[in-house]
This record gives structure tokens, C-alpha cells and sequence, in this order.
């Protein structure tokens, strides 16, 4: 029986911004911010090697679908490779996201969705794990949701 409560889950709040670490000079989030978003511009611009300047070498990726229910892992090199030249327009926007550093460590956590040529094609939530070395910042790892039952307001 009490193994049968251990295993259900209960649906959880988003976490709120700023808990459990002391405060943080601004300066250190938006240093953070500024990996992310140079990702997301070379997300838009399908450029790989822009992509592949906010990455550390052994960096890694998660999806997790949620049509078809399926989790996706990737390299590095296999992420990168999704990202080639296009017609189509990529846009990705993180909304009111989360950000904590703790010393050379740091993650975003926010809701994102994803647009093609302006319609929206997917949404869900972003979480990028980053770690500081030699005084800059890279993603160590991506994760994120992905469903399309989004609501066409975000």
C-alpha cells in the first residue's frame, strides 16, 4: 500500500523564481541569459556553428514528446545536425523563465514556444543546464517538453 502512494504522481506547481539560493547579482543571470539567447539566434538563423559557440564539447540534449509519449536523447553532434540551412523562419521564445547561479553552475527553466514563419508549431517548457569555465558560461544540457496542444495566446 505504501509503495502504491510512492508511485503516483501528483500534478505540481512551475517552480518560482529565485528559491532556495541566497540572491544573485543581476549581472551573473543576465550573462546566463545572453548563452541562451545566443542559442535561440542560432536556432533562427539555422546556424550551427553559432549554435555550437554556446555549447560545452560534451554537451547534451533532451526532448521529451508528448505525441507520440516518447523521450529523445541527444549528442552534441546529433543535436547540432538538426540544424541546417532553410527556407523555413525558426523563432523560439522563453517566457518569464527562471534563472539561478550558484557559483559556476546555473539553470533556466521557463515556458517556450516554437514558432515556423510566425505559426506556432510546438510549445512545452525549456531547462538549460549551463556551467561556467575559464569565466564563460556554456550549456552542459537541453531539455525540454514539446506537445502541440498549446493555447494560441502565448
Amino acid at each position: 500500500m505504501i509503495l502504491a502512494l510512492l508511485l503516483q504522481t501528483t500534478p505540481v506547481a512551475p517552480l518560482p523564481k529565485g528559491t532556495g539560493l541566497p540572491p544573485q547579482p543581476q549581472a551573473e543571470a543576465e550573462q546566463v541569459m545572453q548563452v541562451v539567447n545566443s542559442l535561440f539566434a542560432g536556432i533562427a538563423a539555422r546556424d550551427a556553428a553559432k549554435i555550437a559557440e554556446t555549447l560545452r564539447p560534451d554537451a547534451t540534449a533532451t526532448i521529451a514528446n508528448e505525441n507520440p509519449k516518447r523521450i529523445v536523447h541527444f549528442t552534441r553532434e546529433q543535436l547540432l545536425a538538426r540544424f541546417t540551412p532553410g527556407p523555413e523562419r525558426f523563432e523560439e521564445r522563453l517566457y518569464d523563465p527562471a534563472i539561478e547561479v550558484d557559483g559556476d553552475i546555473a539553470y533556466v527553466w521557463g515556458r517556450y514556444d516554437f514558432r515556423i514563419d510566425g505559426k506556432l508549431h510546438h510549445c512545452g517548457y525549456d531547462h538549460f543546464d549551463l556551467v561556467r569555465e575559464g569565466g564563460a558560461w556554456k550549456i552542459q544540457n537541453l531539455t525540454w517538453s514539446s506537445r502541440t496542444d498549446c493555447a494560441q495566446g502565448q
